[in-house]
């Protein structure tokens, strides 16, 4: 905007006077369809588990990012350490990818589904709070865990696990 504005200032005076004479016309010029902005995501599909991890599957199921949940980052207290799972381990739902300590604790960090481990979260080597901060963040400066890659026996794991609803229903019922 402020380039705009300059460009206003430094039009000249007979450049106004010309265009404040000229009279207005109406034409057919329509604006191409835009894309309105959205305040809601686009959003993979995410579900959670009872030990507190949630993964999100892109739309043809089959890759997602795994983390844990907000709830659990808040009962953890302060993230001092992350051990991440390696890239290409092969797993199966519930089985152990690395693991979270902090102040208050340590709990290890299993797997939603069966699937294949294709990246991890470097930053989290650097920085752990980042978990702390922004748990269920699966952008490039969040707090995911691991990318995977899901086969058939993963899609079925999935559609067992809870929706975010009957998560918050879950938290809601556990004592703090």
């Amino acid at each position: 905007m402020a380039s705009i504005a300059r460009c206003l200032r430094a039009a000249r005076p007979s450049t106004l006077s010309r265009l404040a004479q000229t009279p207005l016309t109406r034409s057919n010029w329509q604006p191409a369809s835009l894309r309105a902005f959205s305040a809601s995501p686009i959003r993979d599909i995410r579900k959670y588990t009872k030990d507190h991890e949630w993964i999100d599957l892109n739309a043809d199921k089959t890759a997602g990012v795994i983390g844990i949940s907000e709830y659990a980052a808040e009962e953890l207290g302060d993230v001092v350490y992350v051990e991440l799972p390696e890239e290409g381990k092969e797993v199966n739902a519930g089985d152990a990818i690395g693991a979270i300590e902090s102040v208050k604790s340590a709990a290890d960090i299993s797997s939603p589904i069966a699937c294949k481990v294709t990246g991890v979260n470097l930053a989290l080597e650097e920085k752990p709070g980042t978990v702390n901060q922004v748990p269920e963040d699966d952008s490039h400066g969040g707090g995911w865990i691991a990318k995977v890659e899901v086969g058939a026996q993963g899609v079925k794991d999935f559609e067992a696990l809870m929706d975010l609803e009957e998560y918050k229903a879950f938290t809601g019922s556990q004592e703090h």
